[in-house]
């Protein structure tokens, strides 16, 4: 693996500014060389063609969803989990589920603020990753979706959509404590106990929130949803698996028969564009009522 170094700059930071990041702090980045290949490819690719450039937010977020699952990236789980100390890790060989979602979201940020290189690339992953953008710790890592929500609202990336009803109908109490009572499953919290409580802290931070959601009932393939979810928003599939807010993270794209879902899959063992629709999808899952809705901010609604 080699490394880069980060530091914490404004996201508009120039890319000079950006590129000085080689020579900051103790914390690196952890990827290989086809990682940053493969970034640059992308980018470069979407930079070269007018047509992308000229896209709206979430038509950028389809664009680089799909060339992504181009790639033919197997689905692996725990990516980020590999040493004792938490470390930024960029990883375009192998990705789960949120992996894919965030690889997607900075790409996207990128091209959108006109950000061609690896580290920008990294800068931005940190950013959407971490509290507050804050250098890597375990717990500042957002492991439960709603905190990931909330932390990238407040930093201005992203909003929720929870309106109109119908299709958001229903409404989701969030109850989270699974980390800290299955903590063996995880194996950096395991090796490292001292970070428990602060990962109780975020769990209490968003114990009691409710937030509205569609019920896969109501994903139907209608005006009424069409207008309520676009291409390129980030999907969150809310279980009701006790602890947990969210089982499976996604992006939409509609084709003619409704919404499907790009999404890293642990049961294609690939990145794919789900053939069934999502209400089929979510409908062979008993734990998945329904999903939440995210839509990344364009240029102008952040200023």
């Amino acid at each position: 693996m080699m490394s880069i170094q980060m530091k914490k700059w404004s996201l508009l930071a120039s890319v000079s500014v950006l590129c000085a990041m080689q020579a900051w702090a103790k914390n690196g980045v952890e990827y290989a060389t086809e990682d940053s290949l493969r970034v640059t490819v992308l980018l470069q690719n979407a930079f070269d063609r007018d047509s992308v450039q000229q896209m709206e937010t979430g038509e950028v977020m389809v664009y680089f969803a799909r060339a992504v699952k181009d790639l033919n990236i197997p689905y692996v789980a725990h990516t980020l989990e590999l040493f004792n100390k938490e470390r930024l890790i960029v990883n375009l060989r192998e990705m789960d589920c949120t992996t894919y979602t965030e690889t997607v979201t900075a790409l996207t940020l990128c091209l959108k603020n006109g950000l061609r290189s690896f580290e920008a690339y990294c800068y931005v992953l940190q950013k959407l990753r971490y509290a507050q953008g804050d250098v890597p710790a375990y717990t500042k890592r957002l492991h439960y979706f709603t905190s990931w929500i909330e932390d990238n609202t407040l930093m201005g990336f992203c909003n929720e959509v929870q309106s109109p009803n119908p299709p958001f109908t229903a409404e989701q109490r969030v109850h989270v404590g699974y980390m800290t009572s299955h903590v063996s499953r995880y194996r950096m919290l395991a090796d490292n106990p001292t970070d428990i409580p602060g990962i109780r802290k975020q769990e209490e931070e968003i114990e009691g929130r409710t937030y509205r959601y569609i019920p896969k009932e109501e994903l139907l393939n209608n005006k009424c949803v069409r207008q309520a979810v676009h291409d390129g928003d980030i999907i969150a599939i809310i279980t009701n698996i006790k602890g947990l807010d969210t089982q499976h993270i996604g992006i939409a794209v509609w084709h003619e028969d409704g919404v499907h879902l790009l999404n890293a899959s642990s049961i294609h063992k690939k990145v794919v564009e789900e053939p069934m629709t999502l209400q089929q999808y979510l409908k062979k899952h008993k734990t998945m009522p329904g999903i939440r809705v995210v839509r990344l901010k364009t240029a102008s609604e952040r200023h």
